[in-house]
């Protein structure tokens, strides 16, 4: 308590009035304001059966990225890079049917395969209203993505590709027991397959293969493995990746998209993804001889380590490459 007659000195001394004791100019407005990082908005959109989670942010008249994940992981793999966009971007990503948030019928009353997934995607982005929209894609994102494109070509501004496969050159030597599945699935080929869902797969070498341990959190994989553990979501997993065959059966049509539609295409790629190797990057060069490549010092999460480096990449190259 401020007794009456020390008031006004007080106030001589502050250069004004008093508020709980600080002198009115720490309580003076700044001249300006540090810009407030974009709000990321999180939504469910009935599809059919299924309800889809996505992530959005950003001006609802921009131009539109749509934001496609791979395997074993989420919408929250972009949770970084949303707001390096979202200033100048509309950016939108849903979690795939069997993943994340979504929530999809059990096998048996819903089929997890690829065409199946991308009949999803092609309904979710027609129920939120989007009519153009650039590509990323990773992973089981650009199977997906691809398959959009290949059905609305009119409706791809770009495409960002982010070790997202199109190519056999693209394959490491590591697929052995995945291609046993797809060549034979047999109950056996099947189990044999189930380590590639293991916690210590997703962590160590999904994730921690050529990634800097330094610069790698543990939110992405600690989360990945809790979204596995789920009851079902290994057979829905296992389901998938005896499907992941039709894709490269698609591969020679994903090309003849490319030659046809020629659309501004970004590769950025984990130079040291132990699945998906630097030739599947320049091998979109075959068909697209614009295409802007760039290898990074990363796994197959680039995300996780290098969502800066990727973002400016992006914004560079989108903003040479979008109308508006």
């Amino acid at each position: 308590m401020i007794r009456p007659d020390r008031r006004s000195a007080i106030k001589a001394m502050s250069g004004g009035a008093m508020l709980a004791g600080i002198p009115s100019t720490a309580l003076a407005t700044p001249a300006a304001k540090e810009p407030l990082m974009p709000v990321v908005q999180y939504h469910d959109r009935q599809v059919g059966e299924l309800d889809i989670f996505y992530r959005e942010a950003g001006p609802a008249d921009a131009p539109v990225i749509l934001l496609l994940h791979g395997f074993p992981s989420a919408s929250h793999m972009f949770r970084d890079l949303i707001p390096l966009l979202a200033d100048r971007y509309r950016v939108i990503a849903p979690d795939l049917p069997g993943f994340g948030q979504t929530k999809a019928p059990p096998r048996g009353r819903f089929t997890y395969s690829f065409d199946a997934l991308a009949e999803v995607m092609e309904k979710f982005v027609e129920a939120i209203g989007l009519t153009r929209y650039a590509l990323y894609v990773f992973d089981y994102g650009a199977p997906v993505g691809l398959r959009l494109a290949m059905a609305h070509p009119e409706r791809v501004t770009a495409i960002v590709s982010q070790n997202g496969n199109a190519y056999k050159d693209g394959f490491s030597d590591q697929w052995g027991a995945w291609q046993a599945y797809w060549r034979d699935p047999s109950a056996a080929n099947r189990e044999a397959c189930r380590a590639s869902l293991s916690p210590n797969t997703i962590r160590d070498w999904q994730y921690g293969t050529g990634a800097d341990p330094a610069l790698l959190p543990p939110d992405g994989y600690e989360l990945d493995i809790a979204y596995m553990a789920r009851p079902g979501a290994e057979e829905i997993q296992l389901d998938l990746i005896l499907d992941y065959r039709t894709n490269v059966a698609l591969y020679p049509r994903f090309q003849e998209y490319f030659r046809r539609h020629r659309p501004p295409l970004l590769a950025v790629w984990g130079k040291h993804d132990p699945a998906f190797i630097p030739a599947g990057a320049y091998a979109y060069l075959h068909d697209l001889p614009a295409a802007e490549i760039h290898l990074l010092d990363a796994g197959h999460f680039a995300l996780e380590t290098h969502h800066q480096e990727i973002a400016r990449l992006m914004r560079d190259f989108l903003g040479r490459t979008l109308p508006g």
